[in-house]
């Protein structure tokens, strides 16, 4: 995929590997569902080199079967840079996108997307479909998966083994 530059911005930033330090931030989002006794998965976007949207599922706060992280966080960051179109941001996310959140974000024009834990049961980036590289879609989205995958996973293993218990 084409590089439009932003990605300058979140390589160069001190502090190890950016991606953790990105991801360390939707773990605590993701933290925050827990404590709210929602599933715990959080997502932040990026852009330039900032947070602009930081969430977590809310489905049963809001009563919302579309309340997942990424839903939320592409809906502020939509308000954040007054656009639809998110075609400099980065998401970051805990658990691998369901079909749902792929294809918003496909929508979006979300150029990439780095995520946590693999997701066995939905997940729609490499674990049950690929959508962000599906030819048949006119929208490709970069992605990275794995990034503080054992960190990730524990958080959700966690909580289901609490609510199992």
């Amino acid at each position: 995929m084409e590089d439009d530059g932003d990605d300058e911005a979140v390589l160069d930033l001190p502090g190890g590997n950016p991606h953790d330090r990105w991801m360390r931030l939707a773990l605590d989002e993701a933290r925050a569902a827990s404590a709210e006794d929602e599933v715990p998965v959080g997502a932040i976007v990026i852009a330039g080199g900032r947070v602009i949207a930081s969430a977590h599922n809310q489905r049963e706060r809001l009563a919302d079967p579309t309340a997942h992280a990424e839903m939320i966080a592409l809906t502020q960051a939509a308000a954040a840079v007054g656009s639809w179109r998110l075609e400099g941001c980065t998401l970051y996310v805990t658990l691998e996108p369901c079909p749902m959140c792929a294809g918003a974000i496909l929508q979006a024009r979300v150029p990439r997307v780095v995520w946590g834990a693999a997701d066995p049961k939905a997940g729609a980036v490499e674990s049950l479909y690929r959508l962000f590289e599906d030819p048949r879609l006119n929208h490709r989205v970069d992605h990275v998966g794995r990034v503080l995958a054992d960190e990730c996973g524990r958080i959700l293993s966690e909580f289901f083994r609490g609510k199992r218990g």
